[in-house]
């Protein structure tokens, strides 16, 4: 039990469990039968660990240096062959449950998986780190789409939403250690901009997020219903509120961990939203 929680704490379980619940909304959402909900999930599951447990092996050396007693390698609880072996058996099972699915889920799939591995292993030292955050989430809700019995690429308002949200995402998580990577020789593009440009932006990217997420399901034509529309209109201010929130604190106050919270919560009214899109997601 004691091994099994050290890898839970080394898959970054928060980002993990929302990008998981993220695509059961949206399976839900397009009705997806009860079989092809519960695999979808564990596929999805199995992906984000594996990317999980990869970015924690692979940073070990650098955790180690910094002090990152947060990190189970790096605090000495687990070892980085565990992780790493940890991280090879999720990889293994996300694409067996991903090709159950069908072939294009796991080439979508496969997208996603590989930006995360990209990044943690090397765009995450260059200028294009933002690249694997902009096409994995943007290919997010494909994965619901494409699991479907009649699969389709999600309607490009979607991916758009997924994209922008993707920009929110990493540089809201990486400004907090800006200073402990560059002394590891970290130096993506959130880095390169500097942490009040950087924030500034992962908010106005969270903001157009909003924008895509409300009016792209409308612009088709949806019937929507008035308590469907309220509820939309209801995450977009709240949405808006977080950004505004997020880029004043992100210019008046040191960087931590709050403004990736932010942004997650965020994500979840998104995924809301996406999912009041019901038949519009699919393309």
């Amino acid at each position: 039990m004691r091994t099994i929680r050290q890898l839970l704490l080394s898959s970054h379980p928060g980002p993990t469990a929302a990008v998981t619940l993220l695509c059961l909304v949206l399976g839900v959402a397009i009705g997806l039968e009860p079989w092809r909900l519960v695999v979808l999930t564990l596929a999805v599951l199995a992906g984000q660990l594996s990317i999980g447990f990869s970015n924690d092996a692979i940073d070990a050396e650098r955790d180690i240096a910094v002090g990152r007693t947060d990190k189970p390698i790096a605090a000495g609880a687990i070892s980085r062959r565990s992780v790493a072996r940890a991280s090879v058996v999720a990889l293994v099972a996300a694409v067996v449950l991903s090709l159950v699915l069908g072939p294009g889920m796991l080439l979508a799939h496969a997208i996603v998986i590989a930006g995360g591995w990209t990044y943690n292993a090397w765009l995450k030292r260059t200028p294009f780190s933002v690249v694997p955050f902009i096409v994995s989430f943007g290919t997010l809700p494909s994965l619901a789409t494409l699991s479907a019995p009649d699969p389709g690429v999600a309607a490009v308002w979607a991916s758009a939403t997924g994209a922008v949200l993707g920009v929110s995402i990493h540089f809201t998580n990486a400004l907090p250690d800006l200073a402990d990577d560059r002394r590891t020789g970290v130096s993506g593009l959130p880095h390169r901009l500097g942490r009040r440009t950087a924030g500034v932006i992962a908010f106005a990217a969270l903001a157009v997020g909003a924008i895509l997420v409300l009016v792209g399901p409308i612009l088709p034509g949806a019937d929507l219903s008035h308590v469907a529309l309220l509820v939309a209109l209801a995450g977009f201010a709240a949405t808006i509120v977080i950004a505004v929130v997020g880029a004043v604190r992100v210019v008046c106050r040191p960087a931590d961990r709050v403004l990736f919270r932010l942004v997650m919560a965020a994500g979840l009214l998104i995924a809301v939203q996406l999912a009041l899109g019901g038949a519009q997601l699919v393309a």
